[in-house]
């Protein structure tokens, strides 16, 4: 059996261009991901043709097992569309970006009992991955409400994972950094010593991209005072304590964004956003988050 992208429901193709995926990156990710599970030599699911009648029919709930906000049910629907083509109907199917609760059903496949388990652990890693992303982001989007400060992404992301990733933070209610190293420009500690200081760092990026969007990491506040007389729009405060990045949004007063970063965890995040930033950068949302409790129940049709 090999995934067929002539399976994919023209409607479910359109679905993930509209959430701003590229279809073409999203359908290499799963048929990846499906041939990881049938390389071999038989190139089936051995232990469902074994145990499974070939003609036999069965439906399968997709359950949420806590609380929580799920993405990429959309890509959970595409492993099973090129495994089974028509010989599954997709139902049910919640949102991405919807909060749900312990026994929510999210999503029902029913058809050929074979291919819905041929199909199930792919579905769910992509589905279980990125509603963890979701989940973790709208953790401290609840924790920064009330504040002017918003949640951003970083680029620690999973490698070759990023725009979904990404797609799971905008489900959560978070905000994209930058995607790639040339949509924007960050000059980081490494930079400003290569280059001689914030402002030159920061003049030689204008000097050479005039139209790009430039952020420049400081550590003190000096630095910060510089950046502000040259014209830089966008600032990032490193490790700075609250009482510092306070007095940072102070000295600011408007002319810049300012975004927190380094070492923040959600116990902190209310600290931080109260200092008055504009933006905290979480890496973890990324790099390191927790997947969400989902699991497919099949049960007879």
């Amino acid at each position: 059996m090999r995934p067929n992208p002539r399976h994919v429901p023209l409607e479910l193709r359109e679905e993930i261009v509209a959430a701003g995926l590229d279809y073409s990156e999203v359908l290499d990710h799963v048929v990846q991901a499906l041939q990881e599970d049938l390389p071999g030599e038989h190139d089936v699911d051995t232990t469902s043709v074994a145990t499974i009648a070939d003609d036999a029919v069965a439906v399968g709930d997709f359950n949420a097992r806590e609380p929580g906000v799920v993405a990429g049910l959309g890509v959970a629907a595409l492993a099973f569309a090129l495994v089974a083509g028509d010989r599954v109907t997709v139902s049910g199917r919640v949102a991405d970006g919807t909060r749900v609760e312990p026994g929510d059903v999210v999503m029902t496949v029913a058809g050929n009992a074979r291919d819905l388990l041929t199909a199930e652990r792919t579905a769910l890693n992509f589905a279980s991955h990125l509603s963890g992303v979701a989940t973790a982001t709208s953790h401290w989007v609840a924790a920064l409400e009330g504040t002017r400060a918003r949640v951003l992404d970083t680029r620690k992301t999973l490698p070759g994972l990023r725009s979904l990733q990404k797609y799971a933070v905008r489900c959560g209610g978070g905000v994209n950094h930058r995607f790639g190293l040339s949509d924007m420009a960050m000059v980081k500690d490494n930079h400003v010593v290569a280059a001689g200081g914030v402002v030159p760092a920061y003049l030689a990026v204008r000097d050479r991209f005039p139209d790009l969007p430039v952020e420049v990491e400081v550590t003190d506040l000096d630095q910060l005072r510089d950046l502000l007389e040259v014209g830089c729009e966008r600032i990032l405060l490193d490790n700075m304590a609250p009482e510092t990045m306070a007095e940072a949004v102070a000295i600011t007063d408007g002319r810049a964004s300012l975004e927190a970063s380094g070492g923040l965890t959600l116990e902190r995040a209310r600290v931080v956003a109260e200092t008055g930033v504009d933006f905290i950068s979480v890496g973890a949302l990324t790099h390191s988050v927790t997947v969400f409790d989902l699991g497919l129940d099949l049960r007879e049709a």
